[in-house]
């Protein structure tokens, strides 16, 4: 019996009949450390990065990362407690498997924690987390944060022994460094289907579907930007993409709403092609 504007009106119809399109819907998680970058250049209280985590949530991410670091460079703690108290949208909190990032953590309750490699000297993260290199002490890290209501992340380079690693320590997703491929890309002719940029590719979505038969979430990220993310965002069975300093470079020029708001454009156009 269908009902319409109160009259009662008999009819049949079959499931057959409507044609569901489930679309591939892919997150964005933006990082927003760049922006601290600036304030930290001048030593002062401007650009907040909470405000920009506010614009980039009416821009259309769905996430927002910040990396607390051990030298503080950008982020700092007052930072990661008001980004947690006052945006509405899941916090990534990157941090080095150490007993202060742990204990920070814990209490912060940041959505996500994801652990990444960390070097005083690096400018950004060199490569993904040598996992296999330190299981028994990675199992405890990840153990305190899952007993702490926080889903546990590692940022791993695409190797097959590090995704059975992570699967082995426990961790419930996998951020794939996507750095090779997105220097392939614009070292060898900036062309998303240029050999050394397709083995690149192919290694993510080896070790993506890797991920995902292990049971744990696929996430990707590190220099992804305006001109190569589309290939990554096609990739099967990827959930989440991490993207920061392509966008805060952008916002430079747009404003931040519309740098992410672009960013994501991009990505649910090439998971929808892919589809």
């Amino acid at each position: 019996m269908l009902y319409l504007g109160g009259l009662a009106c008999a009819t049949t119809f079959s499931i057959a009949s409507f044609r569901f399109i489930a679309l591939k819907i892919i997150e964005l998680g933006v990082n927003i450390d760049h922006v601290a970058t600036l304030r930290q250049a001048r030593r002062t209280y401007e650009p907040d990065p909470v405000w920009a985590a506010v614009e980039a949530h009416l821009g259309g991410a769905d996430g927002i990362t910040v990396h607390l670091r051990e030298d503080r460079r950008h982020i700092n703690d007052d930072d990661v407690r008001r980004i947690a108290a006052m945006t509405h949208i899941k916090l990534n909190l990157e941090m080095a498997a150490t007993d202060e990032m742990v204990a920070i953590a814990c209490e912060v309750k940041p959505q996500m924690a994801m652990l990444v490699p960390e070097g005083r000297h690096e400018i950004t993260t060199e490569g993904g987390l040598d996992i296999c290199a330190q299981q028994e002490r990675l199992k405890g890290v990840i153990a305190s944060l899952s007993d702490a209501g926080i889903t546990t992340s590692v940022f791993i380079d695409a190797q097959e022994r590090q995704v059975e690693a992570a699967a082995a320590v426990g961790a419930r997703v996998c951020e794939i460094h996507t750095g090779p491929y997105a220097h392939a890309f614009h070292a060898h002719g900036r062309d998303a289907l240029g050999a050394q940029a397709q083995t690149e590719l192919a290694r993510i979505a080896k070790a993506g579907q890797m991920v995902t038969a292990l049971g744990m979430r696929f996430n990707a990220g590190h220099a992804l930007n305006y001109v190569n993310v589309a290939q990554v965002a096609a990739l099967p069975g990827i959930h989440e993409l991490h993207i920061g300093h392509a966008i805060v470079s952008r916002a430079v020029f747009t404003g931040l709403r519309e740098a992410v708001r672009e960013m994501k454009r991009l990505i649910t156009e090439a998971a929808r092609s892919a589809h």
